[in-house]
């Protein structure tokens, strides 16, 4: 798998934190596996076995530590699987897709074979795709038992194990152990209206200079930050019994300290609380290899600034196509009427709203739009994309052909190179999109062409969306001010697409292109 059983276990004996999801250790005296950063006594070299993903760690034998809990560490392995296909595989299996269709559906997705995408997901990660899937529940079923006071039944529902019965088999099978045993006395039979889960990453994250990106696009009446934290409005759509329910709340993130954020979400999304876990690790890219891209961009400013990911791929489109060529305030202006107008109003919090989904926007005539204030081009293209979207002909999210998606876009009149590139690169979460034909970037870089910029960062590739975002930061003059660490090297190697997770919004002025016909 690629492990370097020495680094492994140097990285275990100082328990480093920087290391913490790039591996499990499960410990054959023990039967249990463990993150690099548990605080137990550090076992033996040659009682120690080194696997990429709990799953394999569950497969050969070993049940999860109660102590470190590796639920609770940040993205597993995922960037480090070889072959492209297979990591889209896991991508949307951490995303919750298998929770709410098949395998072949997924390899349908993905556009290949179900046995084909079966035999790269196995050699890849050494697990089946369905053992992923179900170490997954089992871990987010633990992490409830854990920190809320849940009943065993909501918790077997809402990580899609269907019933608690199931719940208790599958623990004791896996676990020995029964979800009872994951209580805590003190607080069982407690009633509350939301609950707090942590969310580890990796450092560094230089988290003001996040909220600082993120405040200055924030639209009012979906989102709020201040006090640093940001807030938002979530409504997700739930498929119960064979009909649509929407789960809507209101979530808070805040940093809670060295490698963990604070969620805080009401009981009212807990039955889609996997797909939120997925949302705020994609917004704040909490799954990015840091130690890795530090050292490919050691001497640029900017250390520990992530790229922010989108909510989800429509919204993150609407924005890139509002902004264009138009000043961020003006941007934030219209967004926030179109979202007024549009969005479903948030029960329980007067003047909120959900983003207008996709379904929603491909049934406005384009005269609505147009007097939100858009150019007709541009309310053409919004239109456009949610009528692709509804209908499923267009994708954007983590783990779709990148190329494939770009192409489509660029095909739509009124969306060119620049708006394809930052939707790659804030919905797509690839990490080496790079709009070259923005303004800022060209000045930051002293060039007079989207040629010469993309030639000038270069050496930076697989990396260049985070080239973008820090030259975006120094061009606005946000001075990056949160304490930060220096990265160590990494255990394996990602290739070009691997990074996953990060939230949507308005860029800086985009080249001429995208508003041309």
């Amino acid at each position: 798998m690629n492990l370097a059983p020495d680094l492994c276990y140097q990285a275990l004996s100082s328990r480093d934190r920087r290391f913490d999801g790039q591996f499990v250790v499960g410990v054959t005296s023990t039967g249990i596996y463990c993150r690099p950063v548990c605080r137990v006594r550090c076992p033996k070299f040659d009682h120690c076995r080194f696997f990429m993903h709990p799953a394999a760690a569950e497969q050969a034998g070993f049940r999860p530590c109660l102590r470190c809990r590796p639920e609770l560490a940040p993205g597993l392995s995922m960037m480090d699987a070889r072959d492209q296909l297979a990591r889209a595989a896991m991508v949307m299996i951490d995303n919750g897709f298998l929770d709410r269709d098949s395998s072949a559906a997924l390899a349908a997705r993905i556009g290949v074979s179900e046995r084909h995408l079966r035999r790269l997901f196995k050699a890849s990660f050494g697990v089946t795709m369905v053992e992923v899937a179900r170490t997954r529940r089992l871990l987010l079923a633990k992490r409830l038992l854990t920190d809320t006071t849940l009943p065993v039944s909501e918790v077997a529902h809402a990580v899609g194990l269907g019933s608690q019965r199931r719940l208790n088999a599958l623990f004791q099978s896996h676990y020995r152990l029964s979800p009872s045993r994951l209580r805590r006395a003190a607080r069982a039979g407690n009633t509350c209206a939301s609950i707090t889960l942590s969310l580890a990453y990796q450092p560094p994250l230089d988290w003001a200079a996040m909220l600082d990106f993120l405040a200055a696009r924030q639209i009012d009446g979906l989102e709020k930050i201040e006090a640093g934290r940001w807030q938002r409005s979530l409504l997700i759509e739930k498929d119960k019994g064979g009909e649509p329910v929407t789960c809507a709340g209101w979530i808070s993130v805040e940093h809670a300290g060295p490698g963990q954020l604070a969620l805080i979400l009401p009981v009212t999304l807990v039955p889609v609380m996997g797909d939120v876990l997925s949302i705020v690790r994609h917004v704040f890219d909490l799954d990015a290899p840091m130690a890795l891209i530090e050292s490919h961009l050691e001497g640029l400013a900017g250390t520990g600034l992530r790229v922010p990911g989108a909510v989800n791929g429509f919204e993150m489109a609407v924005r890139a196509i509002v902004g264009q060529q138009i000043t961020t305030t003006r941007a934030r202006r219209v967004l926030a009427e179109l979202v007024a107008r549009f969005g479903e109003p948030l029960s329980g919090s007067p003047g909120y709203y959900g983003f207008p989904t996709p379904s929603v926007m491909a049934a406005q005539p384009c005269e609505d739009l147009i007097l939100l204030g858009l150019l007709r081009i541009r309310a053409e293209a919004i239109i456009t994309v949610a009528k692709a979207m509804d209908s499923g002909a267009l994708r954007l999210c983590p783990g779709v052909s990148v190329a494939d998606t770009m192409a489509r876009l660029c095909d739509i009149r009124g969306v060119g190179d620049w708006t394809a590139q930052y939707i790659a690169m804030r919905a797509l979460a690839w990490p080496d999109a790079f709009p070259a034909g923005d303004l800022m970037l060209k000045r930051a870089l002293g060039c007079d062409s989207a040629r010469e910029a993309a030639q000038r960062v270069s050496h930076w590739s697989p990396w260049r969306a985070y080239v973008a975002i820090r030259l975006w930061q120094q061009a606005s003059g946000e001075a990056v001010s949160y304490p930060v660490m220096t990265s160590p090297p990494v255990i394996t190697s990602p290739d070009a697409g691997s990074r996953m997770g990060a939230q949507a919004d308005i860029a800086p002025a985009p080249s001429s292109e995208d508003s041309s016909s």
